[in-house]
């Protein structure tokens, strides 16, 4: 019986847990100040001048080495 009761509060305790869990990041929200802004703007504004393109999943799979190493 004591078995059965450990994992009933085991199971408990991880409800109450991912509960928690859930509530905080559903009710905390993070908001940027002046000073993130403004680098973020300056590294996108940095991207831009540099040519900066992202990849997409095609464009990933093109570039890296799919067939293997050979080292001959």
């Amino acid at each position: 019986m004591t078995v059965i009761t450990a994992i009933l509060v085991l199971l408990v305790v991880a409800l109450i847990g991912w509960a928690i869990a859930e509530g905080k990041g559903k009710t905390l929200n993070y908001v940027n100040n002046e000073e993130e802004e403004a680098v973020l703007k300056q590294r996108e504004e940095q991207l831009q001048q540099n040519g900066y393109t992202e990849l997409n999943i095609k464009d990933v799979i093109r570039t890296i080495a799919t067939t293997g190493y050979s080292a001959v």
